[in-house]
């Protein structure tokens, strides 16, 4: 799986990625103390309006950002973004009060809703061949979970010496140093094949995404892998400190078991997704989250937590990582931008649903029931995955061009036939996914 860092532009890309994320990470972590220091037992509350911040920023701006993603430079915009995230974490050590966190944080997430989306759009322009793709993606995925487990060790570690608004000097020195990786390597940038309006350009990505079977089964996998991870986020706490009376250290460890769960898939993936097909592969993980997430409601102790939680982990990045594949091989290069910021807003507007629905309930109903309406909500994503997303899922389709003329250039691509096959995405010639006969 490493041999895809001999890349030199990936390899630059991939560590500008580690860095960021690790920035990031020590920036969650000072945020929570920020967050403490401003509004004392109200923290809580603060980060849960920040939180919606966040997940409102990734629905709402992500497909307009698409928009300038397949007109700039990637390049310019990958490190302008990064500019922008490294300005607001400068100010943070600054705030004095709980409306301008708000702010910030709506700015921050913001550039990092457009920052995403192109970035992972860029990767399979790099690696066009599949196989070393699919190892980027197993790599992505890893970097997300060393995230989740070492900026909080860094944290602390750091913590020992500084005070915590030193940490956000961290955070602006991972994104600066991510914006010099990116300079330093060359970028395609896929131009549109024509002009288009601004409705056009903004809605493109969610109208190619919902007109893709495969891709609306993606959708019902988001929610799926959305509703067992929030039980996972939100209530690891809840579990670990009020169920079994616990500490912190405990809290960490368990949400380190779900991290290990989710890289030892990480690394499996590759091999894997070589042999059996992407749908069987996403569909089983999901259904791994779903069984873990109802046997969460009979958990008897922190003893079998750990166990469950590492299985949570290997089912959330099995029904996730390979989701890339999918959008890469249902748009042409200069829809992919506009393809990935469709993914990552409908994933997180999953989120967005799954994030309250844990956190109210584990509050008004108890854990149990909790675990048994996400494990629900989770198993009818599923069967609407199954049914959406054809068994029978082939890149080439036959289609037929009836209304075209004889002379139209798609007929000359074709040998002039009205009926072919050929690599089937939806574009300006196909609008709709033809129907099997």
């Amino acid at each position: 799986m490493l041999a895809i860092l001999k890349n030199r532009t990936y390899r630059h890309l991939f560590l500008a990625q580690v860095i960021a994320l690790v920035g990031t990470g020590l920036a969650t972590v000072a945020l929570g103390l920020l967050a403490f220091e401003l509004a004392g037992e109200n923290a809580g509350a603060v980060l849960g309006t920040a939180l919606a911040i966040k997940m409102i920023a990734y629905v709402t701006v992500a497909p307009i950002a698409s928009v300038f993603a397949e007109r700039m430079p990637r390049r310019a915009m990958l490190v302008a973004l990064d500019l922008v995230r490294a300005g607001v974490a400068v100010l943070l050590p600054f705030v004095t009060e709980i409306w301008q966190v708000y702010v910030l944080i709506l700015v921050l997430q913001s550039a990092s809703a457009a920052f995403t989306p192109t970035f992972q759009a860029t990767i399979p322009d790099i690696l066009p061949d599949e196989k070393e793709y699919t190892r980027a993606l197993s790599l992505s995925r890893l970097a997300y979970d060393l995230e989740s487990v070492v900026s909080p060790m860094l944290a602390a570690a750091l913590l020992a010496f500084i005070s915590f608004h030193n940490l956000f000097a961290g955070t602006v020195i991972g994104f600066l140093i991510s914006a010099a990786l990116v300079v330093s390597v060359a970028l395609p940038t896929p131009r549109p094949a024509k002009s288009r309006g601004i409705y056009d350009r903004t809605t493109r990505g969610m109208r190619i995404y919902l007109a893709t079977p495969r891709l609306r089964g993606l959708l019902a996998i988001n929610l799926a892998v959305a509703s067992a991870g929030a039980l996972v986020i939100v209530n690891t706490v809840i579990y670990v400190q009020a169920a079994f009376g616990l500490d912190n250290q405990a809290t960490a460890l368990a949400l380190a078991a779900f991290g290990g769960g989710s890289m030892v898939a990480a690394f499996a993936l590759p091999k894997l997704l070589e042999a059996i097909a992407d749908r069987t592969v996403m569909l089983a993980g999901a259904t791994l989250l779903t069984a873990g997430t109802l046997t969460a409601a009979m958990l008897p102790g922190y003893g079998w937590l750990l166990p469950l939680w590492f299985v949570l982990g290997f089912g959330y990045s099995t029904a996730q990582t390979p989701a890339g594949r999918l959008l890469r091989r249902s748009a042409n290069p200069e829809d992919r931008p506009a393809l990935f910021a469709a993914q990552f807003a409908l994933s997180h507007a999953c989120w967005l649903i799954a994030y309250p629905l844990a956190g109210w309930a584990g509050t008004t109903v108890g854990l149990p029931v909790t675990a048994i309406v996400l494990a629900a909500l989770s198993a009818v994503a599923i069967a609407i995955a199954v049914v959406i997303w054809p068994a029978d899922d082939p890149e080439v389709v036959e289609h037929s061009h009836a209304d075209l003329l004889p002379d139209h250039p798609h007929l000359a691509e074709t040998g002039h036939q009205y009926r072919h096959a050929h690599a089937y995405v939806i574009d300006d010639m196909h609008a709709a996914w033809p129907r099997k006969r």
